[in-house]
């Protein structure tokens, strides 16, 4: 830890705590020296890892449900299989869409027949309305059925395409590359749009999006750069991923997106960092630990050991007119547990016992 100090602090420098009776109340001789060890302190610029729990998902996790109802007949593939774009997962019973589509189309051509035979009269009509045979009544009756028709046709096509397409919705067909999940139902299952359970789900984890949340301080610490959201996120350091067994992931992920939301039943805001995953290691739905690093500059650091708590607050020996003051501080702590940084109590230049603070007490003598 000493090493460690020596990098924009102070060395540390020997000294002697004389032990009287009157003063350090250790009732001992006034002849017996303690050595202790102070630091000096200044300002300086350190990085830090903060930890922060994270749920992974794939950067398309969809859930593959019906839209239209009916009796699963076919399931195209296994569990865990690989997925491409546009390839057919279940087949749901076509025979009553077929019919559907049959039907739509014998309409339209009903209603074009309809349409030929009132686009005759029509004719017929203004011909005979501009030789004064019939009343403009006739002809223009003549018109509107004629518009009718045609809109019977238009009713009729629409209901053709619907049909048309319910039938293709038989054939059920991943919208995404990736990996199917469990499949929830088999064939003969009676399925359809208000099922509750997907019939799979399938997870585009080429990569992989590591959520976690960070609280409004801390992102209000980031924003207040006075950077654009974009430029933010874009001089964001990388962050590594602690996998669930412990081991550190071996690709380096970045952070692209933070919400504009804070959550309101725990103050938090979310996050999220992007892994890639081309080896398939991570897994969707799995758990993780984003390490992110932060870097802070002219702050004063002290090591833990040079502190002591009182009541959940801290405090630390102040070298002050070369006597041992109890002073409250301030601190921040750091993720590696050995240090702490001040926040208030502390100035630069000022002198703390960094060792032995336990056989301290007020107003003893350090020379």
């Amino acid at each position: 830890m000493k090493n460690r100090l020596k990098t924009g602090i102070a060395a540390a420098s020997a000294v002697v705590c004389l032990s009287f009776a009157s003063s350090c109340g250790d009732k001992q001789t006034a002849d017996v020296a303690h050595s202790y060890e102070t630091l000096t302190l200044e300002r300086t610029s350190r990085t830090f890892d903060s930890y922060y729990a994270a749920t992974l998902k794939g950067c398309q996790d969809v859930e593959i449900r019906p839209q239209v109802s009916g009796t699963i007949v076919k399931i195209c593939i296994g569990e865990g299989a690989v997925i491409r774009k546009g390839q057919a997962l279940f087949i749901i019973d076509q025979v009553p869409y077929e019919a559907a589509l049959q039907t739509a189309e014998a309409n339209v051509e009903v209603a074009r027949a309809y349409v030929a035979t009132a686009e005759i009269t029509a004719r017929s009509k203004e011909e005979l309305y501009r030789k004064n045979i019939v009343s403009a009544y006739e002809y223009q009756t003549s018109r509107n059925t004629l518009q009718s028709r045609r809109a019977e046709l238009a009713l009729a096509e629409a209901q053709e395409v619907n049909a048309r397409n319910d039938l293709s919705y038989t054939v059920v067909k991943s919208p995404v590359d990736g990996i199917a999940g469990m499949i929830a139902y088999r064939v003969g299952a009676l399925v359809g749009p208000e099922i509750t359970e997907p019939l799979t789900r399938v997870s585009d984890n080429k990569s992989m999006h590591a959520y976690f949340s960070m609280t409004e301080n801390q992102v209000l610490a980031l924003r207040r750069s006075g950077e654009s959201p974009d430029s933010l996120l874009r001089s964001m350091p990388d962050v590594r991923l602690r996998m669930s067994d412990g081991t550190l992931y071996s690709e380096k992920g970045g952070i692209d997106a933070i919400s504009g939301v804070i959550d309101p039943s725990t103050g938090a805001i979310s996050v999220r960092a992007t892994f890639p995953n081309e080896k398939y290691i991570l897994t969707s739905g799995g758990s993780g630990t984003v390490v992110y690093p932060y870097e802070l500059h002219d702050v004063i650091v002290i090591p833990q050991s040079a502190t002591y708590e009182v009541q959940d607050k801290v405090y630390v020996w102040k070298v002050v007119d070369g006597k041992a003051v109890s002073t409250l501080i301030g601190v921040m702590e750091v993720s590696n547990g050995q240090e702490y940084i001040v926040t208030e109590g502390l100035a630069e230049g000022e002198q703390i016992v960094t060792e032995g603070v336990g056989m301290l007490e007020e107003g003893c003598r350090i020379e």
